[in-house]
């Protein structure tokens, strides 16, 4: 600790090429919990899918025993906002599914985390998940430029609170967070306009940037498991997730398969992938 505030954990090159290495193997879990997440699939089958795809990559997960969380993804559906547990519950045509994932290798973790629609798609759920994703990209590409961490919630907020159409929540009580060799380590990355800017970004951070918003009003509850969180209100909700690399050379997208060059393209960021 210093001045009462946690340290961060910078990493080396080679330390962010091991993330990526962790990012790749969960970036291919979650193709294949995506790619299974149809109607009349439980998502306790889910779960299984993706462990499979760890299992083959010698990964283990950084989910699975995390304060006795009981499974290697967190399946969130519809009102579910986060750290929904994967069950019998089987999916149905129109389920807003969030699969939440990581990924350990020699001791280095990922985390990220999407959004399915099963089947057909309510328009305003599928707005409510393209809002989403884009605001992960918005909040990515920010980093890429930012002298402050609080930059990525400030390019957030600004980019959700300027849609078009119905207002959509932005949590405040789960953000993003630092991550390296735990899961979750400072800072803390607001997906809002707070009034603070946050530490100064310096290559070696990695952060896990995770919007989540809502339909509905910005209150939750958690329910009688201890973990799975709730709207209040019983609005659907929507989390997108990628960790994210900052290097001397710029940054990297470590669980996305492009490293970010497709979801960055649109703002002119082209990642920067570390060499082996």
């Amino acid at each position: 600790m210093a001045f009462g505030q946690p340290k961060i954990e910078y990493k080396s090159n080679d330390q962010i090429l091991t993330m990526r290495k962790a990012g790749l193997v969960l970036a291919e879990a979650l193709d294949a919990a995506v790619a299974a997440a149809q109607a009349g699939t439980t998502t306790a089958e889910l779960d299984r899918v993706f462990e499979a795809v760890l299992d083959k990559h010698g990964a283990t997960s950084n989910f699975k025993g995390y304060y006795g969380f009981p499974a290697t993804i967190c399946a969130s559906v519809n009102d579910q906002v986060v750290h929904g547990f994967p069950s019998d519950y089987v999916l149905a045509d129109g389920d807003v599914l969030k699969i939440d994932g990581g990924a350990i290798i020699e001791g280095w973790h990922a985390d990220s985390a999407r959004t399915v629609i099963v089947g057909t798609a309510a328009p305003e759920d599928q707005r409510l998940s393209d809002i989403t994703e884009e605001a992960m990209w918005r909040g990515i590409a920010a980093l890429a430029n930012a002298r402050f961490v609080g930059e990525i919630g400030e390019a957030i907020d600004d980019f959700v609170s300027s849609r078009d159409g119905a207002p959509l929540g932005i949590l405040e009580d789960y953000v993003g967070h630092g991550i390296g060799t735990e899961m979750h380590q400072a800072p803390d990355v607001l997906n809002y306009r707070s009034g603070h800017r946050g530490p100064r970004v310096k290559p070696g951070m990695c952060l896990a940037i995770e919007p989540m918003l809502v339909r509905g009003g910005i209150e939750t509850r958690v329910l009688d498991d201890d973990w799975t969180v709730v709207t209040t209100d019983g609005s659907r909700a929507s989390q997108w997730e990628h960790t994210v690399a900052v290097h001397l050379g710029g940054i990297w997208v470590l669980t996305a398969h492009d490293g970010g060059a497709a979801g960055l393209a649109p703002f002119g960021i082209t990642p920067s992938p570390l060499q082996g």
